[in-house]
């Protein structure tokens, strides 16, 4: 009787016998073994065994052939790595190998330049109004950007050469933001938010083009007025006139063998009509890809309906935008660490915000000081009407963290419950875990007191998932732990509402989001796409509270999130991390643009 047929999956790297027919299985760099494979594309999870050679995924089935590693994936899920498409480690990226905390949490692909704001291109006189432009609208340290960026750069190639320097866990690519852009073209007038002139807009195109040929995905810009430089203005380009975002769009379109690039935006959609409108231009024209940030606002709480239906037309007509939803609500941490609080403009507390926390909170705890700063009342009638007003819409994070917390759960109903006054629930829960603990107050996507808008938008056919911010507002969240808060949240802990199918979990931060940057290299778990591989303990996949560490350059303070639950992950077929805890090898890389989908 002869050999029995090869497994279809893995034929194609079976090698025959040189004597005697049958068949040779290879001997592969890596398999993972008995697996639960979620593969990125939607489709129902299944039993398989994952084979690499290189950098590659070479076979997805029965692997009977050897390996030189094997991981045992039994009672284990194995996914594709994440793909964060809205992250801000423009700076970080240039000093820190590890680029923390996304790779803890599965992420080995990031894009970064969201939001118009990033350090390239850059006059040497515009060091420090970009960092000052990146301080207040992201909220990282200014004095960890100073002493962390080497500005070995000038134009934006030359920032990419930089990127492709530093060997990393994962893989970096970056978007050319609109606010360096204008201040690099039109100086103090393009920091300044004037109109820009017909030879202004070509002169930015320009600079977008050379870019776009030197490897940058796309472009990002901002319009939403709640991104502000330190000192106080709109973020460049905030108010840019159609004609200019056309313009420069039109550097995205596709060349050669180059296709069309990313544009990425936040808006605060005040007239949705005719922002569609000019995205549906450009997207038109040039065949790229948009994307701007979708959400649930408060004081509108249906309005991403109307969106979305204007977004869908939009792509009806032959554009191509895709809304970005992030996983949870978008929110604040409130704290003593944190950059705000409730009682930070309180004549009372000024003396004390400067003291070591141990130091400050022995203060805070003693009778006279809690006295005074909880009799006083605020001289701003606005702040004190805010946090007054805010009361109902802020809860105890708790740790473990509860980001969906029930209405009864919020300082308002605590207090009522305990017959005390708000102010004086939220002082107390402030000072424990040694004045470590944290307050959660989301300003959107929960005017509904749960997360069922959000369940609605993640559930749509045409929506990724995005605004994990990592690397950004170090002081008042830490949303890059999302990938894990897909898994553990979404798909297992949910009780508040219906939870999502694992399978829709994963291809909403794989598939999709490599989609939409042009990375069709990666993002499934099939033959001939990179070994970017997760293999996770579904069971126990977890992020602890947030806490508060000072190893930015210059002592820099940032909130991290860290992970529990990845058995390993896998970055172009090298393991990086093993059971939570970094392996010492980095085989990232920076991304140059589109990457070509492997042939079938």
């Amino acid at each position: 009787m002869g050999t029995p047929a090869p497994d279809p999956a893995v034929i194609g790297r079976l090698l025959p016998r040189p004597r005697g027919g049958g068949w040779l299985a290879p001997v592969h760099d890596l398999v993972i073994r008995g697996g639960h494979v979620v593969d990125g594309s939607g489709g129902p999870g299944r039993p398989a065994d994952v084979a690499v050679d290189g950098e590659r995924i070479v076979a997805v089935g029965r692997i009977d052939g050897r390996a030189r590693r094997e991981i045992d994936a039994g009672g284990l899920v194995v996914t594709p790595g994440f793909v964060d498409i809205h992250t801000h480690y423009d700076g970080q990226a240039t000093w820190d190998p590890e680029v923390s905390p996304s790779s803890w949490h599965g992420v080995t692909t990031v894009v970064m330049g969201n939001c118009g704001v990033g350090f390239a291109p850059a006059h040497p006189d515009r060091h420090d109004w970009l960092i000052q432009l990146m301080e207040g609208v992201e909220d990282i340290p200014g004095t960890a950007l100073a002493e962390g960026i080497t500005w070995n750069w000038e134009t934006f190639p030359e920032y990419l050469d930089e990127l492709d320097r530093l060997p990393r866990v994962l893989d970096v690519s970056a978007l050319v933001p609109h606010g360096a852009v204008r201040a690099y073209v039109m100086g103090e007038r393009g920091g300044a938010n004037a109109e820009a002139t017909p030879d202004e807009i070509a002169a930015m195109a320009a600079v977008v083009a050379e870019a776009m040929a030197a490897g940058a995905v796309g472009f990002s810009t901002t319009r939403t007025i709640i991104h502000r430089a330190r000192d106080g203005e709109l973020a460049a380009g905030t108010t840019a006139s159609p004609d200019e975002l056309i313009g420069i769009g039109r550097s995205l379109a596709g060349g050669g063998s180059r296709p069309a690039g990313l544009f990425e935006l936040t808006s605060d959609m005040v007239d949705a009509e005719a922002e569609l409108a000019w995205m549906t231009e450009v997207s038109r024209e040039t065949g790229c890809r948009i994307t701007f940030a979708i959400g649930q606002d408060h004081m509108r709480p249906d309005h991403w309906r109307t969106v979305l239906d204007l977004t869908r037309r939009a792509n009806a007509a032959g554009a191509h935008v895709v809304p970005q939803a992030g996983g949870r609500s978008t929110s604040v941490l409130l704290g003593l660490e944190a950059s705000a609080h409730p009682f930070m403009l309180h004549a009372a507390y000024g003396p004390l915000a400067d003291l070591p926390l141990r130091e400050r909170v022995a203060r805070l705890r003693r009778p006279e000081v809690r006295a005074a700063i909880l009799g006083e009342t605020l001289d701003d009638a606005g702040a004190a009407a805010f946090i007054a007003d805010a009361w109902g819409h802020t809860f105890p994070l708790g740790d473990p963290p509860d980001y969906e917390p029930p209405p009864d759960r919020s300082v308002a109903a605590l207090a009522a419950q305990q017959g005390r006054p708000p102010a004086e629930v939220a002082y107390d829960l402030m000072l424990e875990r040694d004045g470590r603990a944290l307050l959660y107050m989301p300003l959107g996507g929960y005017a509904d007191g749960d997360f069922r808008a959000l369940a609605e938008l993640l559930g749509q056919p045409d929506v990724v998932v995005g605004l994990g911010d990592g690397g950004a507002h170090c002081g008042l969240l830490c949303d890059a732990s999302m990938p894990t808060y897909m898994l553990s949240h979404w798909a297992r802990d949910r009780t508040r509402g219906e939870r999502l199918p694992l399978e829709l979990a994963v291809d909403l931060q794989t598939r999709r989001t490599a989609t939409l940057c042009g990375f069709g290299d990666r993002g499934l778990v099939a033959p001939g796409y990179l070994a970017d591989l997760n293999v996770i303990d579904a069971d126990r996949v977890a992020s602890d509270a947030p806490e508060m560490v000072y190893d930015l350059p210059a002592g820099g303070r940032r909130l991290i999130q860290r992970a529990r639950g990845y058995v390993a992950t896998i970055k172009r077929g090298v393991v990086v991390r093993d059971h939570d805890d970094a392996t010492g090898e980095r085989p990232g890389r920076l991304v140059r643009g589109a990457q070509r989908r492997p042939p079938t």
